[in-house]
């Protein structure tokens, strides 16, 4: 294929299908380094490998993670496996189903230890454990934040019976909040929401006011993710006890970032095939959080478990 295009007087350009392949190439490029943010992340690896004798010692730091446990299905779950958090108590996750909702309780290894269904619950996305026998779950659409016992039995959880705090922060309908991280020493309750635009909130004084001290206060930390944060969305959150640092997972970019207690941003770890040792990339990732030993568990849409190690 030829095509003809006038040049300058009395010369005619030849665009020949190498010239066109090589063209749409540069677009692809251009638009892969855009949806990517490429050239951010090469700017903030250039940036935080420069302190890495700096933070090494004193943060998760995501580049010295590898995969350990990769893509193993949840035998019993087909799809809508959502947000993650670890209960140091039990030593075991509980994760979330969004539809129908369901709370689940899981392995290190990614093992089904048991399943409560949600009744009355709406989309739910988030959930962090807050300690003394309590976990919150987010619910999306509403813009809802419920606290409810860790379950014993088998027996459903019915939204009616436990106390909930709505905010109307949520934005669009399907734009609300995404994911669930709790400072249990600082009592904060962090909260993403994943596009439209994406958001992180600080919410502070949850459990206190549970307990009859109602003194909520909601920080907007825009700040926070405006330049740091390198991913076009944001699917989950988890604050970390023992650095104080807050981890931020992106499901577009396929990223997992690590922010201080300033909010910048100090490591990133990409979860495409090829990088941490991952033989494919995490292809919707959902629910994140850490463990007392500094294993990072990862689950992804529709029904998938990871977990990654420091070397």
């Amino acid at each position: 294929m030829m095509t003809v295009l006038k040049g300058r007087p009395g010369r005619l350009v030849l665009l020949t299908a190498w010239h066109w392949a090589l063209l749409l190439g540069v677009v692809a490029l251009l638009w892969q380094m855009q949806a990517l943010h490429l050239d951010q992340r090469l700017y903030q690896w250039l940036r935080t490998s420069g302190h890495a004798d700096e933070w090494q010692a004193r943060s998760l730091w995501l580049p010295d993670y590898r995969v350990r446990v990769e893509a193993r299905p949840l035998a019993g779950i087909d799809d809508n496996l959502s947000g993650l958090t670890w209960d140091e108590r039990r030593g075991q996750l509980w994760a979330v189903v969004n539809n129908p909702p369901e709370l689940l309780a899981l392995s290190r290894e990614g093992e089904l230890r048991g399943r409560w269904p949600l009744q009355g619950f709406e989309d739910v996305e988030g959930i962090a454990y807050l300690g003394d026998n309590l976990l919150v779950l987010a619910e999306e659409r509403r813009g809802a934040l419920v606290v409810v016992p860790v379950p014993d039995q088998g027996a459903p959880l019915r939204r009616d019976d436990y106390q909930a705090l709505t905010l109307g922060l949520q934005g669009t309908e399907n734009s609300g909040f995404e994911g669930l991280g709790y400072d249990r020493a600082g009592d904060r309750l962090f909260v993403v929401k994943e596009h439209s635009p994406r958001k992180l909130y600080e919410i502070r004084g949850l459990r206190a006011s549970l307990d009859g001290r109602f003194d909520l206060q909601v920080i907007d930390r825009q700040a926070w993710i405006g330049d740091a944060v390198i991913a076009s969305d944001l699917s989950s959150v988890h604050f970390d006890e023992r650095s104080g640092h807050l981890l931020l997972l992106s499901d577009e970019s396929r990223l997992v970032m690590e922010l201080n207690g300033e909010g910048q941003l100090v490591s990133f770890r990409s979860l495409q095939g090829g990088f941490a040792g991952l033989q494919r990339s995490v292809p919707q990732a959902e629910g994140m959080t850490v463990d007392g030993d500094g294993h990072l568990y990862l689950v992804s849409e529709p029904n998938l478990f990871y977990r990654l190690s420091r070397d």
